[in-house]
């Protein structure tokens, strides 16, 4: 038989593999692959709803808010959701006159027409408040004029300026230009304590309502502080846990986990008894004669109460991961080292502290990013000096109601830590980060 004829039936044979019901291996093996993907998905998919809902939402949200105002152009209905445009006449003047234009008779009857939408409306108030996040005292002069706008007749620059004076004040059109856009970046510069001119320029805000960049220094300090002092006061702690007996060690721990079985207002206020002027540690003080009952220590409503108070609360943060990492090295290394001829300062400093650097960068990461956030500690026990920029936030929120700047303050902080923890990353590693 010639070699030809043995070669004919082999090429044609098909190469390719197939599983057992004749599908094709590759084929088989990417729809195994497709379905295990898939399932995967549909495992994590509750947990990334829930991070979505729960925490790219809200700061998305934050973020909007920050740039987005509709105060003095938009009016919604809250019982009817109709929406009402404010203020279209004087947008049309404004698109028409470039910025830096005096404002004419053409200018004031548009805000004449405009201050009877608002009586209309009822939306003086709300328009007025828009304006007067960057210009005290306006919110009046907005209540006033729409309460007066069917008597208004030409000339209507001299009608308007008959009710207020600083209707004329360049510095007010200026933040109606703005304002006439509901978005604005004008709450990121009142946030750095920045405020636009009347040429437009972006300035400094005057020093006495220069507030909120001393607020973020003095936040960032104090921050770094408590992490400093929660890692003093917890390095020893955890070393003490690390190398006591297991019996011993769980037993220590529990003093340490306790003060999360207890309420942070309870603790904070339990310092507010001890800190306060008459309180136990300056009674204690006088009662050992160390101090004079007329020169009792001020630990209250001033940095140093926040600062004592908020370590005691955040100390846990810190030593539960140094724990972690302190627990599993091995005592035989340090004897080796002084084995070798190393002091005990020695290999301390080259051999066991340089193992607990994972547990160092988490617990400081924890403590500070909680102590940035903090707001409660520091608003009953700091005061008006002892208070973070946190405690601001929560003001404009809950108080003042200007949610843009609030938000904006928040986008700040949340960006600085963005930033800090990046530079960690690029010193440190965060791939260094042991928490347990």
């Amino acid at each position: 038989m010639s070699d030809a004829s043995l070669d004919a039936p082999l090429a044609g044979q098909s190469s390719a593999l197939t599983t057992a019901n004749g599908q094709p291996l590759k084929q088989a093996l990417m729809h195994a692959q497709a379905h295990a993907k898939r399932r995967a998905f549909y495992l994590v998919a509750p947990l990334l709803a829930f991070i979505v809902i729960t925490f790219i939402v809200p700061i998305g949200q934050m973020l909007h808010r920050s740039v987005y105002n509709p105060g003095f152009s938009l009016h919604t209905n809250v019982s009817t959701g109709v929406e009402t445009p404010l203020m279209t006449n004087l947008k049309v003047w404004f698109k028409e006159n470039p910025d830096g234009t005096e404002p004419d008779e053409a200018a004031f009857a548009a805000l004449a027409k405009d201050l009877l939408v608002l009586r209309e409306v009822k939306a003086a108030g709300q328009a007025g408040t828009r304006i007067n996040y960057e210009l005290s005292g306006s919110r009046s002069m907005f209540t006033k004029a729409a309460r007066r706008a069917k008597r208004l007749e030409p000339p209507y620059k001299e009608a308007i300026l008959d009710l207020d004076k600083d209707w004329s004040d360049p510095a007010l059109w200026r933040v109606m230009r703005d304002a006439t856009s509901p978005y604005t970046m004008n709450f990121y510069l009142a946030a750095l304590d920045r405020t636009k001119d009347e040429t437009g320029s972006v300035t400094k805000v005057p020093e006495n309502r220069q507030v909120y960049v001393k607020l973020f220094q003095r936040t960032l300090f104090l921050s770094i502080l408590i992490t400093f002092l929660c890692f003093v006061l917890a390095y020893p702690v955890a070393h003490l846990l690390a190398t006591l007996p297991l019996s011993k060690s769980n037993l220590l721990m529990i003093l340490v986990l306790l003060p999360f079985w207890t309420s942070l207002l309870v603790r904070t206020t339990s310092w507010m008894v001890l800190l306060q002027g008459q309180g136990v540690v300056n009674d204690t003080l006088v009662g050992m004669g160390l101090l004079d009952d007329g020169n009792r220590l001020q630990m209250m409503y001033n940095q140093l109460g926040t600062v004592i108070s908020m370590t005691h609360i955040l100390l846990p943060f810190m030593i539960l991961p140094l724990y972690s990492v302190m627990r599993p090295i091995n005592p035989s290394y340090v004897r080796a080292a002084r084995s070798l001829g190393a002091t005990s300062w020695t290999a301390f400093r080259r051999i066991y502290f340089p193992q607990t650097l994972p547990g160092i960068g988490a617990g400081a990461l924890l403590v500070f990013i909680l102590s940035v956030g903090y707001y409660i500690t520091p608003a009953l026990v700091g005061g008006a000096d002892g208070q973070l920029i946190s405690n601001l936030i929560a003001f404009h929120m809950q108080q003042s109601l200007n949610w843009s700047l609030a938000a904006a303050l928040a986008a700040l902080l949340l960006g600085g830590i963005l930033i800090l923890y990046w530079l960690y990353d690029r010193l440190v590693g965060i791939d260094n980060l042991k928490l347990g």
